[in-house]
């Protein structure tokens, strides 16, 4: 059995049966499915069972998940949004790395190492592993938070700092006059070049070449032109000497603002699921543990400094951000833990002969097990430390149902809160029904339970919206909390179900505005009529009729709606906008004072009282 790996169907077998056995039981236990992934790693690995001799040749094979999910993470991010989350990259990034490989190299250096040593073995373990970090995220939905925006920045920028660390490791092992300085020009200008061509092509060629593929109507043609776009974006910068995750990253966020954005995140999700299980089991599959049992010692030390050390960095820095206090214990141990990159400068030090066999295996067995820690330690934090923390709770495991099935609904609402229900509640006594979607499970179980037919998702995925019945339904009824969602699901409605009758609800002008542009004719702002009916209660008060107040609030209405449509092509434009509210409140209070004055001549009253003995 020591040698299934030559037999890919062995092999195979070993696989799936290892994640099906381990990654129910360990959800079962509360223990999350990257846990049980890992489990059953070090369960057929070497050090246990032995069915696989050779867990480096499938990580390879396997890092191919982790790009994926950096290319599918690019696409929520529109260039414009990417630019304007370059503060956090650069700043808590380069932070987060320097400060923690300075930290490290100088307890090394301390306890007598030395200082090459100290510094590849800091650059390796101040590395966080973003597979483990953004499955987590993803599995709790905290992307969207932000500690979740803080982690991706950060891990952004290690996989940006791959260049430098890769060329710097090999310029350790020999003097300053062999050359270093050409090495690095070149490797810098290759890398630069690579970036520029995966940009420019990218901008100009892509879209036009999926437009082409998709004409032919083949829905498997389509999907392997996603492979083979994140396939090439990866090879481009692997040549470059780059991160190929950061490759597919660039592409994904070149395309994040395309038609065929939720298409690729369809047809490549399955993939990106089954290779980072396969990624997280050849993890566990690499921990030595004849390294671990022969210095448990040195290794338990290494593991808890350094992710101590890290941690030591990484609060400062949440502080410094301002997260939220229930933020704050995801961001320090998802960035804490040692990372796959870390692997990569481990054994390009033993290359260079910068780190002896020994020191290298001690050293992968410290991040391997860093990261199969990880997830335990989530758990602490979401049984013992969270529930301490003021207006903070754990993250619950859910039993809310999910959308598996076609359903064929008149009217699918995503979103039921208070708006959302209203709704509902309206549909349903005129015997109308609808599939509801909520992200909430808590929401879900509590509608369920009377009598809604209500499934836990998000609405804005593509797979699920189908299900829920979209295609054949005749109303959408958008009352998501979250602006961008609400934005993304209206976009995704007009690209994929141009058919489709979309009411929304807007938090706001802006939200309005945004709405409007993305095709939604039936735009309701949640506070405004409530806002008129508290007005015209305020007029009755000051003495006019309620049907002359009623009169009022109806013009004020239109008034507002009319200058509203003509405010939403010029968005941006604060200027106009300025002028434009001027120019519409000069205009509205000149027709009232008309009105009064005329209706003030012809009943001889004076100001607003109309009530008799008012």
């Amino acid at each position: 059995m020591a040698h299934l790996e030559s037999d890919w169907l062995s092999a195979a077998l070993v696989f799936l049966s290892a994640a099906v056995l381990a990654v129910p039981l360990a959800k079962r236990l509360g223990l999350g499915a990257i846990l049980g992934y890992l489990v059953a790693g070090v369960a057929i690995g070497p050090g246990a069972l032995a069915l696989v001799a050779d867990p480096q040749s499938v990580l390879h094979v396997a890092e191919f998940g982790v790009v994926l999910m950096l290319f599918l993470v690019g696409l929520e991010l529109e260039p414009q949004r990417l630019w304007a989350m370059r503060r956090p990259i650069f700043g808590t990034g380069g932070l987060q790395v320097l400060a923690s490989t300075g930290l490290l190299m100088g307890v090394g250096v301390a306890v007598g190492l030395d200082w090459r040593l100290a510094l590849v073995g800091g650059l390796a373990l101040s590395m966080s592993s973003t597979a483990i970090g953004l499955g987590v995220l993803a599995e709790r939905n905290l992307m969207p938070t932000p500690g979740g925006q803080q982690v991706l920045a950060v891990m952004l920028l290690q996989d940006i700092a791959a260049i430098p660390i890769l060329a710097l490791v090999p310029l350790l092992a020999v003097s300053p006059a062999g050359g270093g300085d050409g090495h690095w020009a070149w490797q810098v200008g290759k890398a630069a070049a690579m970036v520029a061509a995966l940009v420019l092509g990218g901008r100009w060629l892509l879209t036009p070449a999926l437009r082409w593929i998709a004409r032919t109507g083949s829905s498997e043609m389509f999907t392997a032109a996603a492979l083979l776009l994140v396939v090439a974006s990866a090879f481009l910068m692997r040549a470059a000497g780059l991160s190929m995750a950061l490759g597919a990253f660039l592409a994904g966020v070149l395309l994040a603002g395309s038609e065929y954005r939720r298409e690729l995140e369809t047809d490549l999700e399955p993939f990106k699921g089954l290779l980072l299980g396969l990624f997280f089991i050849a993890v566990g599959m690499s921990i030595d543990l004849a390294t671990v049992a022969a210095m448990p010692g040195l290794v338990a030390a290494l593991v808890l400094g350094f992710v101590a050390l890290k941690a030591a960095v990484l609060w400062p820095l949440a502080r410094t951000q301002k997260l939220p206090l229930g933020d704050r214990p995801f961001f320090v141990l998802l960035l804490a833990q040692g990372g796959e990159f870390g692997f990569v400068v481990a054994q390009t030090g033993l290359g260079a002969g910068v780190l002896s066999a020994q020191a290298n295996s001690v050293l992968l067995a410290a991040i391997a097990l860093s990261m199969l820690l990880t997830p335990l330690l989530l758990l602490v934090v979401d049984r013992w430390w969270l529930p301490r923390l003021s207006g903070c709770a754990p993250a619950k495991a859910h039993n809310a149902p999910e959308l598996n099935e076609p359903h064929h609904a008149p009217v699918v609402i995503a979103g039921f809160g208070r708006y959302g229900q209203i709704v509902g509640r309206m549909l349903s006594a005129q015997g109308l029904k609808a599939t509801v979607l909520d992200h909430d499970p808590e929401q879900v179980e509590s509608v369920r339970k009377f009598g809604w037919e209500a499934y836990f998702g998000d609405a804005t995925r593509l797979d699920l919206l189908r299900n829920a019945g979209a295609e054949t339904a005749r109303v959408l009824v958008i009352a998501l909390d979250d602006v961008a969602q609400s934005e993304a699901l209206a976009r995704l409605a007009r690209e994929h179900f141009p058919r489709l009758t979309v009411v929304a609800r807007a938090r706001n002008v802006t939200h309005y505005a945004a709405l409007k542009r993305a095709g939604v004719q039936h735009v309701e702002r949640e506070t405004f009529e409530s806002a008129l009916v508290s007005a015209r209660t305020v007029l009755e008060q000051m003495g006019l009729t309620p049907h002359r107040a009623w009169q009022q609030a109806q013009a004020f209405r239109a008034h507002n709606v009319e200058q509203l449509e003509a405010m939403v092509p010029h968005m941006g434009d604060e200027q106009k906008l300025i002028a434009l509210s001027k120019q519409g409140r000069q205009q509205l209070e000149a027709l009232w004072a008309e009105q009064r004055a005329a209706e003030a001549q012809r009943s001889g009253a004076k100001g607003w009282v109309e009530k008799d003995g008012a």
